[in-house]
């Protein structure tokens, strides 16, 4: 038992430092909420606006990928560094792992991740009824009272 003392010691540092912290913030925190405090900071640029679309989803799909074939790499490298060692087992191993990636690579792909440019949107276009607008399909939530964006170009 005595050889998890320094653990225990260190969880309970580690909470005692935890709540402390946030009871010290809490205390010593100034309470003056202005509207410029409560608006959410975008790099120094008060936000004036609404953007113009929404966000593509392609970009979440190609991070994705990226993030897949890190994952690769990571565990690639030490079994390169070991594998003479490991012998059959860490090659059916590795087999399997590369074969997960390889159906995740697959999934993101046959979702669209690489497709863009111009062949992409008249792809798309012809199953889109022309009817289908941002207006017609996007609920928006939280708009009461504001001013609609072709009386802000005016």
């Amino acid at each position: 038992m005595g050889q998890y003392l320094p653990v225990f010691a260190l969880l309970v540092l580690a909470v005692v430092f935890g709540v402390l912290s946030l009871l010290v913030s809490k205390v010593l925190a100034p309470r003056l909420p202005t509207r410029a405090k409560e608006a959410p900071y975008e790099c120094g640029i008060i936000p004036g606006r609404e953007p113009p679309e929404r966000f593509p989803v392609r970009f979440y799909l190609v991070a994705m990928i990226f993030i897949v074939f890190d994952i690769e790499v990571i565990f690639f490298f030490p079994w390169a560094m070991v594998f003479e060692r490991l012998g059959l087992f860490g090659l059916v191993a590795i087999a399997i792992f590369a074969a997960a990636v390889f159906e995740s690579f697959v999934y993101l792909i046959s979702n669209g991740a690489l497709e863009w440019g111009p062949i992409k949107r008249q792809q798309r276009s012809a199953l889109v009824s022309p009817a289908r607008t941002a207006e017609t399909t996007i609920r928006r939530v939280g708009l009461e009272g504001r001013p609609r964006a072709a009386e802000e170009a005016a």
